[in-house]
């Protein structure tokens, strides 16, 4: 079974993972971080983080703590080859031989494309959903994919690579509102905006697993996600027999909310089991379901935020700026999510937690207390998450 972790925020920015990094710019994803700064300002604050913020020590904690796997977020510029942006294929190869040193396995995760697949800020463009569009990206998106497979294809620690992270389709786009929380900076640079179709997805897979898998050794897999449609993609997987493919499904509470998820510790906990557990099991059924992100909790609840928010779950009341919860019943309470979700993804092939670390003050920046559990070395030496070695 996969144990694994994501390495996020490392290879592919996230301003609220690091709020530092993008300091003195009012950029709010990588795609304008480099508008703000000088050439040489960008290149030496990109290196010095790539250098520091994950090194071999950690993939040595990761194995200690119990996992068995990384999963790598990697931007579409990878390759150095789309300017002003920097690439980092250096970085993921030195990944490579600290992860085989630890007997790690990795996950190359493609968690950016151009023009961006889902409006999110994690996909590199906020506001802006237009990739499936462009032929010619799409076809730039593929040749990646490929030259990754030719390049890490035969190494011991590859598990797999991911086409795509999150594309979004029908009717998470209206769900989410995502231009609404994910406001476009430029107004004619998001015109055009939409979902993807499930069919443009499903031809996609079939070219990107096309380009991939006859570089891999019969070991590995191309892993695909589920466009937030987990119960969606059974004829798919009928129809094309694929060797060696696994469905990559992402189960975080705040999905849970927006389908109706009683807002309780009990109404997580039953949700969990009766809906997350038991989706995975049906599904499994006919592909092997790898939770590639998830986390002890995150909410919209009160505060509306995609990743904190107010909840009975982060133990802070945000009015009275303190916490609700003692340190016993906080512990308590999460080692209740971590169990239950656990057990939900042992119904399938593994996980991934989101995400190994964050760099943010929870104790002087009370504005940041409740975001923690984002951060699995935290949960770890706070008891919050079981150490499985």
């Amino acid at each position: 079974m996969i144990k694994g972790v994501n390495l996020g925020n490392w290879l592919v920015l996230e301003k609220w993972m690091s709020p530092a990094l993008f300091a003195g710019t009012t950029a709010e994803d990588e795609y304008y971080l480099p508008t703000q700064l000088s050439p040489e300002a960008y290149e030496a604050r990109i290196k010095i983080h790539r250098s520091e913020y994950i090194t071999e020590r950690d993939f040595a904690t990761i194995r200690r703590i119990g996992l068995n796997a990384v999963r790598i977020p990697v931007p579409y510029f990878i390759f150095g080859d789309r300017p002003p942006f920097i690439g980092c294929i250096e970085e993921l190869d030195k990944a490579f031989s600290w992860a085989e040193k630890y007997g790690l396995g990795v996950l190359i995760d493609l968690h950016t494309v151009p023009m961006s697949q889902n409006g999110f800020d994690n996909g590199g463009l906020s506001g802006v959903c237009r990739w499936s569009q462009l032929p010619e990206e799409v076809e730039f998106v593929l040749n990646v994919l490929e030259k990754l497979a030719e390049r890490y294809g035969h190494r011991k620690g590859l598990l797999g690579i991911t086409p795509v992270n999150e594309p979004i389709t029908e009717p998470v786009w209206s769900e989410l509102n995502v231009q609404k929380r994910y406001p476009p900076v430029d107004a004619a640079l998001a015109a055009g905006s939409a979902p993807n179709t499930i069919e443009f997805l499903r031809g996609f897979y079939r070219d990107a697993y096309s380009r991939i898998h006859p570089h891999l050794a019969e070991d590995k897999y191309v892993i695909f996600h589920d466009a937030f449609r987990l119960k969606d993609w059974k004829e798919f997987f009928a129809e094309e027999k694929f060797e060696n493919a696994m469905l990559d499904t992402h189960q975080y509470l705040m999905n849970a909310e927006v389908k109706g998820c009683e807002q309780t510790p009990d109404g997580y906990l039953a949700y969990i089991r009766e809906v997350f557990a038991k989706d995975i099991a049906e599904v499994q059924e006919y592909v092997d379901v790898i939770c590639g992100e998830w986390c002890l909790f995150n909410s919209f609840a009160t505060g509306g935020d995609t990743r904190g928010g107010q909840s009975v779950l982060n133990g802070m009341d945000y009015a009275k700026n303190e916490e609700t919860l003692d340190a016993g019943e906080k512990r308590k309470l999460y080692r209740q999510l971590a169990d239950a979700q656990l057990t939900a993804w042992q119904q399938g092939a593994g996980y991934f937690y989101w995400s190994y670390k964050l760099l943010l003050d929870t104790v002087n920046e009370p504005e940041w207390i409740g975001w923690d559990s984002w951060d699995l070395g935290k949960c770890a030496d706070e008891g919050w998450f079981p150490v499985v070695g």
